[in-house]
């Protein structure tokens, strides 16, 4: 059972899949942690620190705080900084990365090909 769904046009198929199914396929592409956290904001939208944190599989702080810097600095995540107290820090796709989702349905309708082979 998944965490997140990729969009509507990938939930068909990303319910056929399971967690195991999908980092093996994914990490043998070499976007395992990318992907999934660019699925994980497709699914739910706009997202805090700690709603990823929760719905990417097995990821750790250290590993999601720099893939979150790190897709900032390439311009595929907007980082939202609110002056509240206390500071609320939102994550969102940015328009760059939008136009990766028919890549993430190509990849994701392999994988399923894959894994009923």
């Amino acid at each position: 059972e998944m965490k997140y769904i990729a969009s509507t046009s990938l939930a068909v198929y990303a319910e056929e899949l399971t967690d195991e199914q999908t980092s093996s396929s994914l990490k043998l592409s070499g976007c395992k942690v990318d992907c999934d956290l660019a699925t994980s904001l497709t699914a739910n939208g706009t997202s805090r620190y700690n709603e990823l944190l929760h719905n990417i599989n097995g990821i750790s702080n250290t590993m999601l705080s720099q893939t979150l810097r790190e897709l900032e600095q390439d311009g595929l995540v907007v980082r939202k900084e609110y002056m509240e107290v206390p500071v609320r820090v939102e994550y969102a796709l940015s328009e760059k990365s939008e136009k990766l989702q028919p890549i993430l349905m190509d990849l994701i309708t392999w994988e399923i090909s894959e894994a009923q082979s």
